[in-house]
């Protein structure tokens, strides 16, 4: 039975990106940056060679370990771009981005809305939390990323009522060909500005992707397992069983009892661990990006030995580099650290090299 493993450590890139500068991220380096100035040791990554593409090493690599930079080519610095090229898709041009929403929208999504401006998740729950608690008017907002995020109170307004809303949303952007990448549920508990906490309850609806190796891999036979918002981000496309989590350390456990699972059949599976974008990244906390890290470089020491034969891949989507200015994703390198990869590695490739080395892992044609 031949099994792969993807982890995709959501905003961890390794500096800036040939045209970082286009995306205004020149200078930004997330990994670069926290070991240079938070003392940063990640000694189970590095046997998997991120010194290397830190150009911090050499030092002792398990065997069968290869390591790369890759750079995106698709044209966006946000979560779903970043994962459909891992997967195998370009986007030559970008999704669609907005500073506000046209009324005429909002009203046939469902309003009426608070909001309608581009800020952060925490900054809009502080102007508008408690105006939400008032009105029982749900918050709408985005931010340079190619979403379109409404926040409710969990308890008050109603978590169900939220999804239906969001899915509205989605219904309308598609029948009106409007290509916003991700509707962004962001549901919030709290009674004022001071309590307010969004919840680990957020759902994305996506755009549908075009076919990936995702698709490709279904088609084969094989089975596709997503942890954490990977069946979001594809709109469930291309996945065969959905494992949704709450935490990294939630998705880490989700790995660990998947990959004990004898399965008779072949199958893949892709994570996503959100903590490092989502509650760091954005809010400018590189002591908590840090601290994340090493976490997840702990548990993947205890994971190593169970690797065995089988392909084992860790990789990024974008950067968000907690010492850069603002709240948004950085256009950032991401590495690419592989044990038992099935043919040797190209350096600064696209992310298009994922899905390849999964294919060819398989046996498929790439």
């Amino acid at each position: 039975m031949k099994r792969a493993l993807v982890i995709v450590l959501d905003s961890v890139g390794c500096g800036g990106a040939p045209d970082a500068a286009d995306f205004g991220d020149a200078g930004a380096d997330t990994l670069g940056h926290l070991f240079e100035r938070e003392l940063l040791e990640l000694p189970n990554l590095a046997k998997l060679g991120l010194l290397e593409v830190l150009d911090r090493g050499p030092t002792s690599t398990l065997p069968g370990a290869a390591w790369a930079k890759m750079s995106e080519k698709s044209v966006g610095k946000d979560t779903s771009t970043g994962h459909w090229e891992l997967a195998g898709c370009v986007l030559p041009q970008p999704f669609d981005t907005f500073t506000s929403f046209p009324q005429d929208l909002l009203d046939e999504i469902g309003g009426p809305f608070l909001g309608n401006f581009a800020a952060s998740g925490t900054e809009i729950l502080e102007q508008l939390g408690e105006e939400h608690l008032l009105t029982g008017y749900p918050i709408v907002y985005t931010s340079a990323d190619s979403v379109l995020q409404i926040a409710a109170h969990e308890e008050r307004y109603g978590l169900e009522k939220l999804w239906a809303l969001c899915k509205r949303a989605r219904e309308v952007l598609d029948r009106r060909g409007i290509r916003i990448g991700r509707v962004i549920a962001r549901p919030f508990l709290g009674d004022s500005a001071t309590t307010f906490k969004r919840t680990s309850n957020r759902h994305d609806y996506s755009l549908m992707p075009p076919e990936t190796v995702l698709n490709r891999l279904q088609t084969a036979g094989l089975e596709t397992l997503g942890v954490g918002k990977i069946s979001d981000i594809f709109a469930g496309s291309g996945i065969s069983e959905s494992h949704p989590t709450k935490s990294n350390a939630d998705g880490m456990a989700t790995i660990g009892k998947l990959w004990a699972d004898p399965r008779k059949r072949p199958h893949l599976i892709f994570a996503n661990l959100v903590d490092f974008d989502m509650l760091y990244g954005h809010r400018r906390d590189p002591a908590g990006y840090a601290n994340c890290l090493r976490e997840f470089d702990a548990w993947l020491g205890d994971f190593l030995p169970q690797v065995g034969g089988d392909f084992l891949l860790i990789t990024a989507d974008h950067g968000n580099d907690p010492y850069h200015s603002g709240t948004d994703h950085t256009r950032e390198q991401v590495p690419l650290l592989t044990l038992n990869a099935p043919r040797p590695l190209v350096a600064s490739d696209d992310f298009t090299q994922v899905a390849r080395l999964v294919a060819a892992h398989f046996g498929l044609d790439a």
